[in-house]
């Protein structure tokens, strides 16, 4: 059944706003040979999306084309502000962009355990507003937001969870209450880390792979068919309490030590160094994991020996990788998902000298041929997943009605 009118403008406009986000301002000849429509057509798209307020002439396509067919149209970048947040243990982090994403500011804000949930909530509020201030937005349309912890699938409210601060949870409402405009939306952490990877990372050219985070804990998050899958009550990936050998008792309900986290957890990453005579790292980086810094100067250490697998560092390196093979592997057997990232802090510093380590030993745990790759965003891929779900949020409201 053939689209009516309105429905027809509708598709159009919204393909010729997906086109300028994905490529940046189009000349209206552009547009006619991206979107196959006829010139009268592209016409009065550019017309109705001007009036709307939603596109605007931002340049000429060059010296040598001059007049209307020349004019380079954009989304005006500056019809709604975006904010993301990767909230942590230790603290938050956040940044605010225009409506394409492009990072107008950037501030962050450490929480000691040691503080009390008011005042936590309101360090984190208020580094939000001061970001929002220095990026000279006066408001927020829409505030994407990555944490630890489960999602109920239903309400998309942050579950509570133990072992997390008690702020987390305050933040989402406290947010709402003082940015009564903005859509707030929370999603886990790791997920949010498996869509930035899949979007602008290691995934790039993958539409089933699994996540392994490799932070200051552990999870995993599961990407099948293109699809987030979250699960029937927001844990997929809750790979921390999966029992495995090699622990000195199992996980509870409430407590993951015993299980994989006790084996890749940056604690015990710390200790197994120690254990091989390799650390400290001589130049941590703040907010980083400790165990980040390990595996980084390690992966240096064997590049500089030719990749030498007797020294200190390659042992560490080669017992590292038989623990994150355990989780990887029982990962593998269940799911299949051809491809596993090695992700957060310590899966980037471990880049390919740990990858490659990691699948050579699941290639002879598994029988599946599985993938093995590195991170390409690391801890920053949280924060990023955040904003490229707001702004889809935003834009999807924005251009709905197009």
């Amino acid at each position: 059944m053939p689209a009516s009118p309105s429905t027809a403008r509708a598709i159009n406009d919204r393909l010729a706003l997906r086109l300028m986000q994905d490529q940046g301002p189009l000349t209206a000849g552009q547009l006619k040979q991206l979107t196959g429509l006829s010139r009268p057509t592209v016409a009065d798209l550019v017309e109705r999306l001007a009036a709307a307020g939603l596109i605007e002439v931002v340049g000429e396509a060059g010296e040598q084309r001059r007049g209307p067919n020349a004019r380079l149209y954009g989304i005006v970048t500056g019809r709604a502000h975006l904010a993301a947040l990767d909230v942590r243990t230790e603290g938050v982090a956040v940044l605010v962009s225009d409506l394409v994403g492009r990072v107008l500011a950037e501030a962050s804000v450490p929480i000691g355990g040691d503080m009390g949930t008011g005042p936590a909530v309101e360090q984190a509020v208020t580094v939000v507003e001061r970001a929002l201030k220095e990026s000279g937005a006066d408001r927020l349309h829409t505030v994407g937001i990555g944490a630890p912890g489960l999602i109920d699938p239903a309400s998309g409210e942050l579950r509570d969870s133990s072992g997390l601060p008690a702020w987390h949870r305050r933040l989402v409402a406290a947010l709402q209450e003082r940015l009564p405009e903005a859509r707030v939306t929370v999603e886990n952490e790791t997920n949010l880390a498996a869509l930035a990877e899949q979007r602008e990372g290691a995934a790039s050219d993958r539409d089933t792979f699994v996540l392994l985070w490799l932070g200051h804990g552990t999870g995993a998050a599961v990407v099948l068919d293109g699809a987030l899958r979250r699960g029937a009550s927001g844990g997929t990936g809750e790979i921390g309490f999966l029992p495995v050998p090699g622990t000195t008792g199992l996980p509870s309900a409430t407590d993951c030590e015993g299980g994989f986290h006790s084996l890749a957890g940056s604690a015990a990453v710390v200790a197994l160094a120690r254990e091989h005579g390799f650390g400290p790292a001589r130049e941590p980086v703040p907010g980083e994991p400790e165990a980040a810094g390990l595996v980084r100067a390690a992966v240096a250490q064997v590049d500089a020996s030719g990749g030498a697998a007797d020294s200190t560092s390659g042992r560490f390196l080669d017992a590292l990788a038989d623990r994150l093979a355990i989780g990887a592997a029982s990962v593998v057997a269940v799911l299949d998902p051809g491809c596993v990232v090695l992700g957060g802090e310590v899966g980037q510093a471990g880049g390919e000298a740990l990858a490659t380590r990691v699948a050579d030993r699941l290639r002879r745990m598994a029988p599946l041929p599985t993938q093995v790759r590195p991170s390409l965003l690391g801890g920053a891929a949280v924060l990023r997943g955040a904003l490229l779900t707001a702004r889809e949020s935003a834009q999807e409201e924005l251009f709905g009605g197009r």
